[in-house]
């Protein structure tokens, strides 16, 4: 799944590591996240969509598949 995830955390200028704390999850989490190799729990898309003042759909973007 696309996210934005990397490209917001940027903007907040906040390293993987410290927002790997913030989230309870690893830094490998993370950048597993970021570069679409992993998908978060519902609980944490939640998480990151509440520390990113976003909704779910704005930082997660599902392709379907046809």
């Amino acid at each position: 799944m696309k996210n934005r995830v990397e490209s917001l955390r940027k903007q907040k200028g906040i390293s993987q590591e410290s927002f790997a704390r913030v989230m309870k999850v690893s830094r490998q989490t993370i950048s597993s996240i970021e570069n679409g190799k992993y998908n978060p729990s519902l609980e944490l898309a939640f998480a990151i969509s509440d520390y990113f003042q976003m909704s779910i759909e704005e930082i997660f973007i599902y392709e379907r598949k046809v």
